[in-house]
């Protein structure tokens, strides 16, 4: 078992990662992990998590009631103690806002889409958590939906929250959503995304066993159905992943963007002979805000 020392060496480890990759700003984001069978250790309220010291951190109970430290845990402890009640298996939370993912959360837009093989096989998808407002006790009942089937999810207008089997790997699958949403926004912008087959995506999940990948909740089997059934009041119990039916020669679908509807512009001869576009501050919001709706 991983000794307490070690423990609080690795939040500050991940704590400085998150912070140098901007992960974080400030104060934000907050990291725990489990202390024995009733025991959390978690980083402390208004600290910069890129300048945290192991002595910093604060044990908790299972409750939220603090056992030892000299500063108070992180205000949106309440989520982090939600997961550890849903998931016995988690030994780690971290939650930062990673800004293209944070992105996605803030334009309505999970990722969920059958984009990258090694998405599929280590997280499956990436739901988004209805808002709630943060270091109450509407976060944990947003993020209690989709934690069982989950490592990974979006939080509405607010950021990304992921878990694992020690500090380092909930902090990676923090990584591999940061680097997904990237892949997915450039695929958007260059106006189309090959899709994988959901064929290939069932072939997929039958690898994760192989590759010694133990997810929480198998794919849903159609999204298009099993996905409204089982996202209502209470649980999801497999994961959602939008992948377009092959032809059964291509493991790929060519899925194009709709392409954003453009404004009267302004153009004026550039001192070369070719046209300059020129936009005033309001066209330019007009156009990220159709781009933006285009994505949906």
């Amino acid at each position: 078992m991983t000794t307490e020392s070690q423990l609080r060496a690795d939040i500050v480890e991940v704590g400085r990662r998150m912070y140098a990759r901007g992960y974080t700003a400030s104060n934000d984001g907050n990291i725990s992990a489990r202390l024995g069978d009733d025991r959390l250790l978690m980083t402390p309220r208004s600290v910069c998590k890129g300048f945290m010291t192991p002595d910093m951190m604060c044990v908790t109970d299972l409750n939220g009631k603090k056992l030892q430290g000299d500063r108070d845990p992180s205000s949106e402890m309440l989520m982090h103690l939600e997961v550890y009640r849903q998931r016995p298996d988690a030994r780690a939370v971290c939650h930062a806002h990673p800004p293209i993912a944070t992105g996605f959360a803030v334009a309505g837009i999970p990722l969920d889409r059958a984009v990258l093989a090694e998405v599929l096989t280590t997280l499956g998808s990436i739901p988004i958590a209805e808002y709630a407002t943060p270091s109450t006790s509407e976060l944990p009942e947003a993020v209690r939906k989709y934690v069982k089937a989950h490592d990974g999810m979006l939080l509405a207008n607010h950021g990304a929250l992921t878990l694992g089997t020690d500090v380092l790997s909930a902090y990676y699958k923090l990584e591999t959503i940061e680097h997904f949403a990237k892949i997915s926004l450039v695929a958007r912008m260059l106006g189309r995304e090959n899709l994988l087959a959901r064929d290939e995506v069932d072939r997929l999940q039958g690898l994760r066993t192989s590759y010694g990948i133990k997810a929480p909740a198998p794919i849903c089997p159609d999204p298009t159905v099993l996905g409204d059934l089982l996202s209502g009041p209470d649980q999801m119990t497999c994961q959602v992943v939008r992948a377009p039916e092959g032809d059964g020669r291509s493991r790929l679908v060519a899925d194009p963007i709709v392409p954003v509807q453009t404004l009267p512009v302004a153009r004026a001869a550039a001192p070369d002979g070719d046209e300059e576009i020129r936009l005033t501050y309001r066209e330019l919001s007009a156009l990220i805000e159709d781009a933006i709706r285009s994505l949906r």
